[in-house]
């Protein structure tokens, strides 16, 4: 049942797997000892300061996603964030928003379109941006408009703010690479599909256990 299952989710594996190898090398020479590098040099406050930074700037995708699946109190909770955090939190530095008792969303347009009925499709591995589905593949098209990088015309600034998120964000799952175990490409495509559809469905799933 497992090994269909797996079929059915991953038809292209035979694709999905030699993007993956590549995603993998390039992230074990390039990536990870740049993140690594990241977190040594960094202290601790000015590397929370810089990820609350770039999730301050995510919050105006959360809000729109949340206005399009019809969540009013999740949408006035994201601008509520939204305003404090970038007043009182200095651009977002400081995540002001949550000390106050307003929990951050984590929502983009893949999971609005799967909030309306709108089916995964298969596993999809993209080149540098890894693990994804058809559904979700397209969706970054939309979420893209709500980042402030395609309105930054200095092309050194855009570029030196999209490395610099990148580098955040690799460097915040440094600690969670000692949970994986066994074929690294299976157990990747799981979390991934399962963490999606707990999103999706809000948490409301069930447990296969």
């Amino acid at each position: 049942m497992a090994a269909q299952a797996a079929t059915e989710e991953d038809p292209w594996e035979s694709v999905n797997r030699p993007i993956f190898r590549f995603n993998d090398t390039l992230d074990t020479y390039a990536l990870k000892p740049l993140a690594q590098g990241y977190q040594f040099v960094t202290p601790q406050f000015l590397e929370d300061g810089i990820h609350n930074f770039f999730n301050n700037i995510g919050d105006v995708g959360n809000l729109a996603n949340n206005v399009l699946q019809a969540k009013p109190r999740a949408a006035g909770v994201d601008t509520a964030r939204l305003i404090f955090n970038t007043t009182f939190g200095l651009l977002g530095f400081f995540d002001v928003g949550t000390r106050m008792g307003l929990p951050r969303s984590d929502e983009d347009f893949g999971q609005t379109l799967g909030y309306w009925g709108v089916a995964s499709g298969p596993y999809v591995m993209l080149p540098l941006l890894g693990p994804s589905t058809v559904r979700d593949s397209f969706s970054k098209i939309p979420d893209s408009y709500a980042t402030p990088y395609r309105y930054i015309d200095d092309v050194p600034v855009r570029n030196t703010a999209l490395g610099l998120n990148l580098i955040d964000t690799r460097a915040s799952l440094l600690s969670a690479e000692k949970l994986i175990n066994g074929d690294k490409y299976t157990f990747l495509r799981n979390a991934y599909l399962q963490n999606r559809e707990f999103k999706v469905k809000d948490g409301q799933v069930e447990d296969d256990f």
